[in-house]
């Protein structure tokens, strides 16, 4: 089965709405990850077909959940999810922060080629980077822990309005109870990717106006 063929089976197993031209962006983009993959060493998937079920879709099925215009994912690697939710909502802004020269090499060349004007990827630490103004999103699926997630990315987000979007396997009740107190959790939703084997989750936090 060809890359479009797979990828346009599995989008039909959801209510998300993509267009032609979306798809045939996300498979330029599966397909340059596959190539710059045999050298930079982005991912452990290998097989570009597996890449759309743990990768491609993955990603997008987070889209359900955002709310806002600009976003932050925070240890993107090669662009997960942000490159995905980028090509699937042009009007909303992403930052793709990562510490590793040659992601953001990769990322480059990504937006390069695919003529991505909402995308704008930064070598940076995550404690060392400020953006212009707080982010509507913090999203991610690097952290190993939602500590860490909302200890190091709270200057991103404002107060009010700004929310952790955490990327996440099994429900993690442990790393729940280990939140300060002055985080929240607003909702939790499953997210059913076709194809994919496991659970998967998608967690979002807020700062609340307790001192902790």
């Amino acid at each position: 089965m060809t890359l479009i063929l797979k990828l346009e089976n599995l989008l039909s197993k959801t209510s998300l709405q993509v267009s032609t031209q979306q798809v045939n962006l996300l498979i330029q983009y599966v397909e340059l990850l596959h190539k710059w993959n045999k050298t930079y060493n982005l991912t452990s998937v290998r097989d570009p077909q597996e890449m759309l079920v743990k990768h491609i879709m993955d990603s997008l099925m987070v889209g359900e959940v955002l709310q806002g215009e600009n976003f932050i994912d925070v240890g993107t690697g090669p662009g997960l999810p942000g490159i995905p939710l980028a090509i699937l909502y042009p009007e909303r802004k992403f930052v793709l922060l990562d510490s590793l020269g040659k992601r953001i090499t990769f990322l480059r060349q990504v937006v390069f080629q695919l003529k991505l004007t909402n995308v704008q990827p930064i070598k940076s630490r995550v404690e060392e980077y400020r953006g212009e103004a707080p982010f509507d999103g913090v999203l991610s699926r690097a952290f190993s822990s939602l500590n860490d997630m909302v200890s190091w990315c709270s200057h991103l987000i404002s107060n009010e309005h700004g929310q952790f979007l955490a990327l996440k396997g099994q429900y993690p009740s442990n790393e729940l109870a280990d939140l300060p107190e002055n985080i929240t959790l607003v909702s939790s939703h499953e997210i059913k990717v076709p194809e994919l084997v496991g659970e998967r989750h998608v967690l979002v936090l807020k700062k609340s106006n307790k001192i902790s």
